[in-house]
């Protein structure tokens, strides 16, 4: 039987300061907060985003190990965000202090694109 995987539930992600997590993704971001809370059990945050058909977990947890991303190491390569508007969107990054590269095309699907970081230097992506 297939078992009909036609979304994505969630993505998950460890962070090293929660609250400058949460002010990158919540307030400049504008992710909308569905639940957030300490696990006592687990000594770490939590906290639920909503995002368009899926969520995005984030999970602040003591000392974890850093990421490896330059060279890039197996796993998760970025999490990709749509926009209507690249220009608009890098601007708006732009004023919160926040790097993006150079907006660039997709030479395969003719679509623009460019990268920036989280607070843990976590690639993200916008694509128009």
């Amino acid at each position: 039987m297939n078992p009909n995987f036609s979304t994505i539930h969630h993505v998950a992600i460890i962070v090293s300061d929660f609250q400058k997590a949460k002010d990158f993704y919540v307030t400049i971001l504008g992710l909308p907060i569905i639940r957030e809370h300490y696990r006592e059990e687990r000594n770490d945050y939590k906290l639920d985003l909503q995002m368009d058909g899926c969520q995005l977990e984030i999970f602040a947890v003591e000392n974890p190990p850093e990421r490896l991303s330059y060279p890039e190491a197996t796993g998760l390569r970025h999490l990709a965000f749509k926009t209507d508007n690249i220009e608009a969107a890098v601007a708006y990054l732009t004023e919160h202090d926040i790097f993006c590269e150079p907006i660039r095309t997709d030479d395969y699907t003719g679509e623009k694109m460019t990268f920036f970081f989280d607070p843990d230097g976590l690639p993200l992506e916008l694509h128009e």
